[in-house]
């Protein structure tokens, strides 16, 4: 019965590849035994296989030598290209040369932290390697599987778990913060639990859903609040701040950031809220990864400056 063309031809020893280079660059089974640290007899051998491997002589007697028959010739450059590939792919991967490196991360996160991440990663990123370009991807309904695909990285609060394939780092902690417009008569004192909770608010969610902590800190106080509108950014609920009477629930940072080009008041929440943990997100593919290591590192130092500042209200004029 004849054989299916389907089924494939056993591989070739592959141990063979590096004797038969040698071979072929010395010219020699001495020369070739010598430099792979076997004896004669066992370099012999070897080119003996490899002899009924290739179905050619590959070197034969000439005078008190051995030369190189037309097959071997043409084999030479390809073995070496073959072996050199081989190696290759075997090591361990170099140290990155971020100057010269060319590279495209798309980055999944949410506008607090492209707010307050974005900017000083873009400036490292243009001094330690300016090849490389972001994608800042909108969290939208996240799957932690779009690691596998097309996402490099997930930035922001993360799910628990995470699938088994996905690896994470921690990045830092944020405090929430309450922004007004800084020329509101309420603005200019610290909040009491009273006034923060008698003072309309705006809250981010994505969802639109209107209950969170806060709700549960004052229901403990026997208060209520009145959410006059949800936002889906904290750049949003920071404009609508602009506009209203009412007090935007923002992360520390994204309120110090907003403040520094908008007419803003930051006020600390006198709640006890707990600290929301932000961390980083990738698939097991990318853990080696030199380039990739590099990106993680570089939001862990911009991470690292971060430091929630404690609300200010306004001097009164």
């Amino acid at each position: 019965m004849q054989q299916s063309s389907d089924v494939a031809a056993p591989l070739p020893d592959m141990n063979l590849l590096p004797a038969l280079d040698a071979l072929l660059r010395s010219g020699s089974v001495a020369g070739a035994a010598a430099e792979l640290n076997v004896s004669p007899s066992a370099m012999s051998r070897t080119l003996g296989r490899l002899r009924r491997v290739v179905g050619d002589p590959l070197l034969v007697p000439s005078g008190r030598g051995l030369t190189l028959t037309p097959r071997a010739h043409d084999m030479q450059p390809r073995v070496q290209a073959a072996l050199a590939a081989a190696v290759a792919a075997l090591r361990p991967p170099r140290e990155v040369d971020l100057a010269t490196l060319q590279r495209e991360f798309r980055i999944r996160t949410n506008d607090g932290v492209a707010m307050s991440l974005g900017a000083p990663l873009l400036e490292l990123a243009a001094r330690e390697a300016p090849g490389v370009r972001l994608r800042l991807l909108p969290e939208g309904e996240e799957d932690p599987a779009d690691l596998r695909t097309h996402v490099d990285l997930d930035v922001g609060e993360l799910p628990d778990p995470l699938p088994h394939d996905v690896r994470c780092s921690a990045l830092h902690e944020h405090r929430m913060v309450a922004v007004a417009r800084g020329d509101a008569e309420f603005a200019r004192e610290p909040l009491t639990p009273d006034r923060f909770a008698a003072l309309p608010h705006i809250t981010v969610t994505r969802r639109g859903r209107a209950r969170s902590v806060v709700d549960d800190r004052l229901g403990e106080l026997g208060l209520h609040r009145d959410v006059l509108a949800t936002a889906p950014t904290y750049g949003a609920a920071c404009f609508f701040a602009l506009r209203t009477d009412a007090l935007a629930l923002v992360p520390s940072e994204v309120a110090q950031e907003a403040s520094r080009v908008m007419p803003l008041a930051v006020l600390d929440i006198p709640l006890d809220l707990p600290l929301i943990p932000s961390g980083q997100a990738w698939h097991v593919r990318l853990d080696a990864d030199p380039a990739h290591r590099w990106l993680r590192g570089a939001l862990e130092r911009v991470a690292a400056r971060i430091t929630p500042a404690a609300g200010a209200a306004p001097a009164a004029p």
